[in-house]
């Protein structure tokens, strides 16, 4: 699926709640669904800076395209950076630096979230997109 299928399909998923309690207990579930983030790359350096809870991220490539996995000390943090982790995972460095992450505001995310958790999603977009220039440049393209 395209980087754009995946935040359609997330769209429809939040259009099914009526109320951003139901949104929470979905966003709760998916964090429940995330790839972990093994224990060797639970490290201050996987930390993501910005957030208030402790947010790790790792990144990887398989092939052509980069893989993420995480964990979070907060589990609507844990919930956020699964969404992430699912729209942007499984694709090339290319691919995730040309996304427009539509979906965040259009499932209403930034409204809803308190001013740190928001500033704690901006600082999981910018760390996914600044792993996939790394791993762009190490592609030597």
């Amino acid at each position: 699926m395209t980087i754009k299928e995946v935040q359609e399909e997330i769209i429809s998923e939040f259009d099914m709640f009526d109320d951003w309690m139901g949104k929470y207990e979905h966003i709760i579930e998916l964090a429940k669904s995330l790839p972990l983030i093994k224990e060797e790359y639970k490290l201050s350096e996987n930390l993501i800076k910005g957030c208030q809870s402790q947010v790790w991220l790792h990144a990887e490539m398989d092939g052509e395209k980069l893989v993420f996995s995480a964990d979070s000390d907060a589990i609507i943090t844990k919930g956020l950076v699964a969404l992430m982790v699912r729209v942007l995972s499984g694709h090339t460095p290319d691919e995730i630096l040309n996304s427009d992450l539509y979906f965040v505001d259009q499932i209403g995310l930034k409204e809803h979230l308190s001013p740190t958790r928001s500033n704690g999603l901006v600082s999981m977009i910018k760390q996914m997109k600044i792993y996939g220039i790394a791993f762009k440049s190490k592609q030597g393209h």
